[in-house]
């Protein structure tokens, strides 16, 4: 009878100790199924919600194969390159060595382009925007130009943001477009915002890692990822969507 006893407690216990594993490995998959990322397209957390995605690209991408990628859609099937940003030129003199050839070849697909150039703050703004002008040639429907600052150089912010509207005035008068302005959103609010000349130009802001942008400013483009994987590009790819129709993304083109 005592080793009856013994036995059913065994038992008893068995099932319990079952039961709670049961329960924890169910906990666990609640948890991860909770906090996955919603969709991974291109190895990384598509933000929701956004219908246009877009990548950009500099020398560390080397040439790629655009016609390949106009056709390219991520392992979800629904998502595809609409339009993208290459780097142009940097400074005073430097000019991207893959921008000419890309810039031509992306030029004979259905993705529309747009040319950017890195600021540098330390260096002469009308001589970058002389820089831009001589290396970018804009053709109807292309993107507005960008000019991407996030350093200050060691530059004080109000000679910072003179420098940066001679760069915007001068690309403006040569393409009768209206510059895009690129930056990462705590360097945009501490050095950018507070000028409201500045804050009327359209933004092209980076917050990465998040599955919707933190930022109570009007924006164009969000560059939410530089993790973003493509096949037959061998570097990460800096991802980004933008926050209209087709036909919005068309109406800021070149006419």
């Amino acid at each position: 009878m005592a080793n009856l006893s013994g036995t059913r407690v065994r038992a008893i216990l068995k099932k319990r100790k079952l039961r709670r594993w049961g329960l924890i490995c169910l906990l666990i998959a609640v948890l991860y199924f909770a906090v996955k990322p919603d969709r991974r397209i291109f190895g990384i957390r598509m933000p929701e919600g956004y219908k246009l995605h877009g990548i950009d690209v500099s020398r560390y991408q080397d040439v790629i194969d655009w016609k390949y990628l106009e056709s390219f859609t991520g392992d979800k099937k629904d998502v595809k390159i609409s339009f993208a940003f290459i780097k142009a030129t940097e400074g005073r003199s430097i000019q991207d060595p893959f921008f000419a050839t890309n810039w031509e070849n992306i030029g004979k697909t259905d993705i529309i382009r747009g040319a950017y150039h890195y600021f540098i703050p330390t260096r002469s703004a009308s001589e970058q925007a002389q820089n831009f002008i001589v290396g970018v040639e804009l053709s109807k429907g292309d993107l507005p130009p960008v000019l991407d600052i996030e350093i200050t150089g060691g530059v004080g912010a109000a000679k910072l943001r003179e420098n940066i509207k001679i760069w915007l005035n001068a690309v403006e008068k040569h393409y009768g477009m209206k510059p895009i302005i690129y930056s990462y959103i705590d360097f945009y609010e501490k050095y950018i915002i507070v000028d409201r000349d500045l804050k009327k130009y359209p933004l092209w802001v980076a917050h990465y890692d998040r599955k919707k942008i933190e930022f109570s400013e009007p924006w164009l483009f969000w560059q939410h990822s530089d993790k973003g994987r493509i096949p037959k590009i061998g570097e990460n790819v800096d991802f980004n969507v933008f926050n209209g129709s087709l036909e919005e993304l068309k109406a800021l083109c070149k006419k």
